[in-house]
């Protein structure tokens, strides 16, 4: 979840974030949990096996580096030969997966406020009826120095936090949970949120190099290709910036005004109105903004109008914006007549903006309004419900940010489209499925889409691509109405991709 922190500005972030964590002792880990539960789903119950552990990383010399927190949920009596296994894990860099864990597909989840702040503890844990245990075993894994995944003995920080080591890791992590549950011929799955993408489009392509097959992957809020949005995002500026990014933010600007009521004239469903908004925004707007000074006045006064209409913001702000309207800057100025802002993770939430007449927040009203309830909820079905019990605390978020090295194969942006590119043309039959929220920030649903449409693979690849949009934000699964929706592709797309190689 808080995936992308980069995101916020890097500079503010950099300043505020305590010292990274640093490694621990090897023997401060318990036995793995293990218990035995059931979950009714569809009128049919399903007995699982529920597993909280941990799994030793190594370096070259066998000494271990590390320590990865995970949950795995696992149909009891199914072949592992053909019973399918996912791992999903959220991204950060330096987030915990207790977001998933906790709200997406497991056995459970917790009811957090739906686009309003979640009433304090005690929090609801209820059985999840969009589990997907009926269709995969599931395996909620923690990257290093997160949740209760540790850094130990011979480990460095290097030798985990960048873009490269980080994928290193998971590949690791992975054989060995093959390794030791038997599971190296079942049908396996990746599933990332945020910046779990790029660690997936990674993930997949240095998997199956190594002789891993892979038969999907799940990108949930993705953001593949960084130049896209790297100047808005690490060295946000409204001079000399990426005009990519107001070009790909805007229909979920768009999208976010229409969800708060703020269109002149607006339309009766987001499903009419944003193809006009995506057909501008490629072409008229795109063309206007590569004119920069160029660009004459009539045309200016169009693109002017256009803004207004999509966004409700007044034409006086947008002029004043030179057309560029940084999504910061968009949260803060819609509602500001109600002395509120928007989310970034989800712009359905909003919080008092106690400076009024500011261009930004100092905190995320999603954040806000949902993270007690997963943290809460979270700690507490480990430790007391699997029976996790350790003295180490869980951490949601690990300030990874100072000391991430963002240079993927020596260059930055980084660019992980032409790894899932690479991946699905290693392996033809891999199937890829890309879910996104209309109303999410953090990775613009139509940034997803330029990057997919631009990963230069043939239509015989490209139609092994599905897509999901949902009336939610970056973790979609937190609108239930989403969530029912989301269940029901995936449901699908599960059994469809099963289904294609045989």
């Amino acid at each position: 979840m808080r995936e992308l922190l980069y995101a916020i500005a890097a500079s503010a972030l950099i300043a505020a974030a305590p010292a990274t964590p640093k490694p621990e002792p090897s023997g401060t880990y318990p036995p793995d949990a293990v218990s035995t539960h059931t979950l009714a789903l569809a009128g049919k119950s399903y007995a699982y096996t529920a597993r909280a552990g941990t799994i030793a990383l190594e370096n070259e010399k066998g000494d271990t580096t590390a320590r990865m927190f995970y949950t795995a949920f696992t149909l009891d009596g199914a072949d592992p030969r053909t019973r399918p296994v996912t791992f999903l894990y959220n991204g950060g860099p330096g987030s915990s997966t207790i977001w998933l864990r906790m709200g997406s597909f497991g056995p459970v989840r917790v009811q957090a406020g739906d686009a309003a702040p979640t009433p304090n503890a005690p929090f609801n844990l209820v059985d999840n009826q969009y589990s997907l245990l009926d269709r995969t075993d599931l395996v909620f894994v923690d990257a290093p120095a997160t949740g209760f995944s540790r850094i130990v003995g011979a480990g460095k920080p290097s030798d985990f936090f960048g873009v490269d080591p980080d994928v290193k890791a998971f590949a690791q992590f992975v054989t060995r949970y093959l390794n030791q549950f038997g599971r190296w011929n079942s049908p396996k799955f990746l599933f990332g949120e945020s910046y779990g993408t790029p660690r997936s489009a990674m993930l997949v392509n240095a998997l199956q190099r190594e002789g891993v097959g892979i038969n999907g992957v799940v990108l949930l809020s993705s953001v593949l290709d960084f130049s896209l949005d790297w100047s808005i995002n690490f060295s946000p500026s409204p001079i000399g910036g990426n005009d990519w990014a107001s070009v790909l933010y805007l229909p979920t600007e768009a999208a976010a005004s229409w969800y708060h009521h703020r269109l002149p004239g607006a339309p009766a469903t987001l499903s009419a109105f944003l193809p006009q908004v995506e057909d501008f925004a490629m072409n008229e707007y795109l063309l206007a903004l590569a004119q920069g000074a160029k660009l004459a006045p009539s045309e200016y006064a169009d693109v002017v109008s256009k803004l207004h209409q999509y966004t409700g913001l007044s034409e006086q702000f947008i002029r004043q914006s030179n057309l560029r309207i940084p999504y910061g800057r968009y949260q803060t100025e819609v509602l500001r007549e109600s002395g509120v802002a928007t989310g970034r993770l989800d712009a359905r939430y909003t919080s008092v903006a106690l400076d009024r007449i500011s261009d930004s927040m100092d905190f995320d009203p999603t954040d806000a309004s949902i993270d007690a309830a997963y943290v809460g909820a979270g700690n507490y079905y480990v430790r007391q419900v699997l029976g996790y019990q350790t003295t180490l605390v869980y951490r949601p978020i690990a300030p990874l940010f100072r000391q991430w090295e963002w240079k993927h194969n020596d260059n930055v942006p980084v660019n992980t489209a032409q790894d899932l590119a690479a991946a699905m043309a290693f392996n033809p039959n891999l199937r890829i499925f890309s879910a996104s929220g209309y109303y999410d920030f953090a990775t613009p649903f139509y940034a997803t889409v330029y990057t997919l449409n631009h990963l230069m693979v043939p239509s015989t690849l490209q139609k092994n691509i599905s897509y999901g949009f949902y009336e939610a934000g970056h973790m979609v699964y937190v609108h239930p109405e989403a969530l029912a929706q989301f269940h029901a592709d995936l449901e699908n797309w599960y059994a469809q991709t099963l289904n294609s190689g045989r």
